[in-house]
């Protein structure tokens, strides 16, 4: 029995509708193992306490053998390299000595002072003595791996991301300006649900609390405001390229999970400048190291809330033209082709908003 029109139209459209899945797959998988299945360090700053020639030749031979994956320095007293620690200058810094220490800042990243860690554990060995792991910026309590930020980061990024969905498609007939007021309010609540979590339900901070919430709303806000300027030209494809913007290579290069230094270059180039890093080192520099670099990761922060802001403006100009010829058509006769394909067009633009908000959620 062959298939009626109804039946070989429907299948045409899911078939039509099956490529974003295929392309989230793809980008996810992309994105996913290319950032994260074989860290390995390259340039990492290490430094050697010490200034004799025994120190000198103990960091020559741990940088010809680490063939490009630490960048080894000395310093000359143990005060000068907390300092870079605590400065995020370096991610290590070996004592030698009977009694060998190792100074690490897990706040920075728990997984790099694993890898600086694993490095000099050898060299005491080779010495034949145990080693002393000193953390001079421990985690919170409430996170001793570190990565709870990252996972923070996350659930801001689904809260925002799926308010697009819902403002962008559900919303497309308001005007720009009530959409955009509930990005606003949608980024408010958004930022303190984060907050909840960071503060009272998981203690992953056990300070500065007001300047994490501040943060929140900074990043939810910009994706909010970039996601709805994006679905005035996106459409339907809003909800892949927000993805994009903001899973795929947002969260590989957050750092939350492996810093630059541990991942491959473009990662490493994207966590420069991508909303998320700015996020994740803004909370690491406001709760573990004093404020140093705060500044610039909130310039990172507030770059993608203006990029967003001009987004919008953009595409409420765009919006306002597309409204005129339909405006137009309003006076025309009820049975003018203008209105009959005015009318297919707000069917259409009715049935794509259903369709997005339903790969939001499945999303």
């Amino acid at each position: 029995m062959s298939a009626g029109p109804n039946t070989r139209g429907a299948l045409k459209h899911v078939l039509g509708h099956l490529l974003t899945p295929l392309l989230m797959c793809v980008g996810m998988g992309l994105a996913y193992l290319g950032a994260f299945h074989a860290p390995e360090p390259h340039d990492l700053r290490v430094d050697v306490v010490g200034s004799g020639p025994t120190t000198q030749v103990l960091a020559q031979s741990l940088q010809d053998k680490g063939a490009g994956a630490l960048d080894v320095r000395t310093v000359p007293d143990r005060e000068t390299a907390v300092t870079a620690l605590r400065e995020q200058h370096s991610f290590g810094a070996y004592v030698p000595g009977a009694k060998p220490e190792l100074l690490v800042a897990s706040g920075s990243s728990d997984t790099s002072a694993m890898a600086v860690e694993k490095v000099f554990t050898k060299v005491a060995a080779a010495q034949d003595a145990p080693l002393r792991v000193t953390d001079v910026a421990p985690t919170a309590s409430g996170d001793p791996t570190g990565q709870g930020v990252f996972f923070l980061l996350v659930a801001l990024s689904i809260g925002a991301y799926a308010s697009v969905a819902v403002i962008g498609g559900a919303g497309a007939v308001l005007p720009m300006r009530i959409r955009v007021l509930l990005a606003a309010g949608m980024s408010f609540v958004v930022s303190l649900i984060g907050t909840l979590f960071a503060g009272p339900v998981f203690h992953l901070v056990d300070r500065g609390l007001g300047g994490v919430w501040a943060m929140s709303w900074l990043y939810a806000a910009g994706i909010l405001l970039v996601g709805i300027g994006l679905h005035t030209f996106l459409r339907r494809w809003t909800t892949l390229g927000v993805m994009v913007l903001f899973v795929m290579l947002n969260f590989t290069s957050s750092g939350g999970i492996y810093r630059p230094e541990l991942q491959p270059g473009f990662f490493g180039a994207l966590h420069a400048f991508w909303n998320g890093a700015g996020f994740v080192e803004g909370v690491r520099a406001h709760v573990y190291f004093d404020g140093y670099g705060l500044g610039g990761n909130i310039l990172v922060l507030a770059f993608w809330l203006l990029a967003g802001a001009a987004l919008v403006a953009v595409a409420g100009l765009t919006e306002a033209r597309r409204a005129k010829p339909a405006e137009a058509a309003e006076g025309a006769p009820a049975v003018s082709p203008a209105t009959e394909a005015t009318s297919k067009a707000a069917a259409e633009e009715k049935a794509e908003a259903e369709e997005e908000m339903e790969e939001a959620v499945a999303v």
